[in-house]
């Protein structure tokens, strides 16, 4: 799972299939970040096959038929994209080439489903909203820190239940461990990667708005600097921003690139949701010297308080959702609207940040 390596952390969970074999075929596209492991690992657990995988780097190709033995290396994009089996295609291309493989997968008539941050820039964003538009295919996204977490998958339930009452205000840290030196150079030039709260701050941007029932935001705040790596000028490894909902509820979150080496894990990210007759703790990937397991929730309400180990008990029901939302076209897992206003709100952050140049966000 590379717990001391965020860029290559792919959780595994129990397979948990929704769909028949062969029922959903699936192939990946652009393997140049880790976490297209984690997006394969979900959907075949949830019953999809995996068929073709392409890039042009053979080495990366290789490591995948590693994992996967069931798939085919294509010997180009095109002959994965013009299979009629292929009902989905993933992707974890580098950022800012992620919006045009997404516009071609979706040109041949498959979903298309990538790495967070799907955009670097508002115009992709809005090229993409129109492509939806036009085929009715989905342009779906990987917000691993929310969709690929017990504890977060089941903080989601018990929000529903309205086991707090009412999500007025939700805080997020997302630390992460830089590791430099395995670093492709792309992840230090920001008109690839798009910016700190561009990427890493995606994930918070999108768990707020699913945590408060958020439709929309109001950005108050953003913020980015580079404190301490200044052989990488163009690395932001700190960023901040705060956000106020179109329901009222409030947002604030925290990412950077600190973790220390001594923590057993890539980061001690936590969420901290705050109801009006309750609140919830999430330690997601460790219990800092005590327990190197993730997923632990911290509970406390009117009717007591509890320390819930979640790990290995709740599963990833994105995935499968996922499958049937492309089967029946329904959206369950996750709706368009949704996945495209969190990209949205992270890319208007990432523009208005004061530390901030606005250049690669806002074209």
């Amino acid at each position: 799972m590379g717990a001391a390596d965020g860029m290559n952390y792919a959780p595994q969970g129990k397979p948990r299939p929704v769909c028949q074999p062969g029922e959903f075929v699936i192939a990946a596209v652009g393997l140049d970040h880790g976490h297209i492991y984690g997006m394969v690992n979900g959907l075949t657990e949830a019953g999809a096959e995996v068929k073709w995988v392409y890039d042009p780097d053979p080495s990366r190709v290789a490591r995948f038929l590693k994992a996967y033995p069931g798939a085919q290396a294509a010997s180009s994009e095109d002959e994965v994209l013009d299979d009629p089996q292929v009902r989905l295609v993933a992707g974890a291309a580098i950022t800012s080439k992620r919006a045009a493989l997404g516009m071609r997968v979706m040109d041949h008539g498959k979903d298309y489903f990538t790495d967070k941050a799907p955009f670097t820039t508002l115009s992709q964003l809005q090229a993409a909203k129109a492509k939806v538009a036009e085929t009715g295919l989905k342009y779906q996204v990987y917000y691993s820190e929310r969709l690929h977490v017990e504890s977060a998958v089941f903080a989601g339930q018990l929000i529903e239940e309205g086991v707090i009452g009412r999500v007025i205000q939700v805080m997020g840290t997302g630390p992460h461990r830089l590791n430099a030196g395995s670093r492709p150079a792309w992840f230090f030039q920001k008109e690839h990667y798009g910016g700190i709260l561009c990427d890493i701050g995606s994930h918070q941007i999108e768990q707020i708005l699913a945590f408060t029932g958020g439709q929309d935001a109001t950005l108050t705040m953003s913020r980015v600097a580079n404190y301490d790596h200044p052989e990488y000028p163009e690395l932001e490894d700190f960023g901040e921003a705060s956000l106020v909902m179109d329901n009222g509820s409030s947002g604030y979150f925290r990412v950077d690139w600190f973790t220390p080496d001594g923590l057993r894990t890539w980061g001690d990210g936590r969420t901290f949701i705050l109801g009006t007759k309750g609140f919830i703790e999430l330690r997601k990937y460790i219990d800092i010297a005590r327990d190197l397991e993730g997923s632990h929730l911290y509970l406390a309400n009117q009717e007591g308080e509890w320390h819930l180990p979640v790990h290995g008990k709740v599963g990833y029901p994105f995935f499968g959702q996922l499958i049937l939302d492309c089967l029946n076209r329904t959206e369950v897992a996750m709706t368009q609207e949704h996945a495209f206003k969190a990209a949205e709100l992270c890319l208007i952050a990432e523009r208005d940040a004061a530390g901030g140049d606005g250049r690669y966000a806002r074209s």
